[in-house]
């Protein structure tokens, strides 16, 4: 979610290639599509793990539940992204997958997907992309999470948002968020009085804008101006904690 990690992902990524695995992945694996509403599962966290899960259109999230209950969010997947990739290892699927809004999803059991490589050596690429995206992913959230102060956390969110977006082809300058304050601060590790703070704070440095249909539609002016504000936060921080010793 860091701007180096969205770097480094994005040269292999681009909409062109999104497109061309998803034909390369349609003419040479058995795939079914199916819709799913917003709110519907894909898969739960104890299903028995048997084909993995292509994003057609829409987005998905994947969660998981924590030890005292709580729902965490732990994913969020776009166009051309493969879910379901940690059950390989484990044979169960080790989170729930749900529709974030109507999406079509792609299937693809995974004998099925191994017996397509061998006879496709360019979709084994595409696969081995896959995974090391999601290995890019999951590192760019932890350094989110564990390096960046509040503020930057959601300004870096939105900034890899768009990103993902960017990547697809799509719009940058208007998202349209399909998740709630709450479900933000659970995903980037926050309260919802602390996403909450930081929206309006980056809405009164006219960094983004509420339009006047939603406070879940926002308009950024300059994308480049969130990851400045980014690295003055954490100069800021590191400034104070030098101070303090």
């Amino acid at each position: 979610m860091n701007a180096q990690a969205t770097a480094t992902t994005k040269p292999t990524w681009q909409p062109s290639a999104i497109t061309r695995h998803l034909a390369l992945l349609e003419a040479h694996a058995p795939i079914s599509k199916r819709v799913l509403q917003a709110g519907q599962h894909l898969y739960h966290a104890v299903d028995t793990f048997d084909r993995l899960f292509i994003v057609g259109t829409g987005m998905c999230k994947t969660t998981e539940v924590s030890r005292d209950g709580r729902e965490q969010v732990v994913a969020v997947h776009f166009k051309g992204d493969w879910i379901g990739l940690g059950g390989i290892a484990a044979g169960r699927y080790g989170c729930d997958a749900i529709a974030m809004d109507t999406c079509e999803i792609w299937s693809v059991p995974y004998d099925a997907l191994l017996a397509s490589c061998a006879r496709t050596p360019a979709l084994l690429e595409v696969l081995h992309l896959a995974m090391s995206r999601e290995l890019l992913r999951e590192r760019a959230t932890m350094l989110a999470l564990c390096t960046l102060p509040a503020d930057a956390r959601v300004a870096e969110f939105l900034r890899w948002w768009a990103s993902e977006l960017d990547e697809r082809g799509m719009r940058t300058d208007c998202l349209r968020l399909p998740m709630s304050r709450a479900e933000i601060g659970n995903f980037l590790g926050m309260t919802l009085e602390s996403v909450s703070r930081a929206f309006s704070r980056l809405a009164r440095s006219e960094l983004i804008r509420f339009t006047d249909r939603s406070r879940r539609d926002i308009e950024i002016p300059a994308l480049a101006a969130l990851g400045d504000f980014s690295r003055r936060c954490i100069a800021d921080r590191d400034g104070a904690e030098v101070a303090l010793h």
